[in-house]
């Protein structure tokens, strides 16, 4: 979930989100339909209360690149079949996705709210969409596990973007430290499976939780030549219910029978029991990346750019 600018944002969209799903996408406003398929599975796409045809066919095509993003190695989207809802507001700020949230009651919806008069160039450059359709690769993972599920989101948010074009590398990758020096600054506190919404936390759950996600990427494909979205790949095809509420412990002892090794689970363990943020120190070092002052540099070194590029490198889909 995008984290709200303002609390009356949260409320206001809730409330709409939870009326529409009561009374259906059709009653008393235009609801313009498209089915954007990737192998076997599918997401409706709901544009509602939007009547200029040109706009319509353009805030589609926008869904359609950002889901496409998220389309795992088989060809396919993580779940079935999933709903997304795109619907117009007057915003003051200047984000043209103000909210975004997904809704597991009565099957996965996805709820984004677009600026009124936003462009398609804005809408492309912004992470909201491809945050929120990262939350279709797992289950309802409670408060103790909101870590891990917007810890996914947040690092996808970045990196498969990178992957599908909408992003440059480099960009990511700083884009990244920034959330990173972000969840540092909270500083350290309560255990971070602990935190769930606890106020001050937000950052810290976000952002560890992505940290932990490029670790565990790392990790699969520097010593077991797969890599994190094959194995959510494997999970997605065996296991995934989209609205089932699973234990986080269940879920990456799900993911380390997936991969057929044991490595999910033990740094769960490590991070949830944290109370203060995780060292980069080694993922970096791997990475080739070291910080300078406000911003970062790149080594040259092959190995490390090697990797950089298995992560973020744009990678063609069909």
């Amino acid at each position: 979930m995008r984290p709200p600018s303002a609390l009356i944002a949260c409320l206001i969209a809730l409330l709409t989100f939870a009326g529409a799903s009561a009374r259906g996408p059709t009653d008393d406003v235009a609801t313009n339909r498209r089915t954007v398929l990737a192998g076997d599975t599918a997401l409706q796409v709901d544009v509602i209360g939007i009547d200029d045809p040109a706009r319509v066919a353009m805030l589609q095509r926008w869904v359609e690149e950002a889901a496409r993003a998220t389309v795992l190695p088989s060809g396919r989207f993580p779940l079935r079949s999933a709903r997304v809802e795109v619907r117009e507001a007057r915003s003051r700020g200047d984000s043209p996705v103000p909210w975004g949230q997904t809704s597991r009651g009565g099957g996965v919806s996805v709820l984004l709210y677009v600026r009124r008069g936003a462009s398609y160039e804005e809408l492309r450059a912004d992470w909201t969409a491809v945050h929120e359709f990262s939350h279709l690769a797992h289950p309802y993972l409670g408060e103790r596990g909101r870590w891990l599920a917007e810890g996914l989101a947040s690092y996808h948010q970045n990196v498969l973007r990178a992957r599908a074009g909408l992003l440059a590398p480099e960009d990511a990758w700083r884009r990244l430290d920034a959330g990173f020096r972000r969840g540092e600054a909270v500083g350290g506190g309560p255990t971070l499976g602990a935190m769930g919404r606890q106020r001050g936390g937000t950052m810290r759950v976000y952002w560890a939780g992505a940290a932990y996600w490029l670790e565990m990427d790392l990790a699969l494909r520097r010593n077991h030549a797969t890599t994190l979205e094959a194995v959510l790949d494997r999970y997605a095809q065996c296991c995934l219910d989209g609205t089932a509420h699973v234990a986080p412990d269940d879920f990456v002892a799900a993911l380390d029978r997936a991969a057929g090794i044991e490595l999910f689970a033990p740094r769960y363990r490590d991070y949830a029991e944290s109370t203060t943020f995780p060292s980069l120190i080694d993922s970096y070092r791997a990475l080739g990346i070291e910080r300078s002052g406000a911003g970062l540099n790149f080594s040259d070194a092959p190995a490390a750019r090697r990797l950089r590029a298995s992560l973020t490198a744009q990678t063609p889909k069909d």
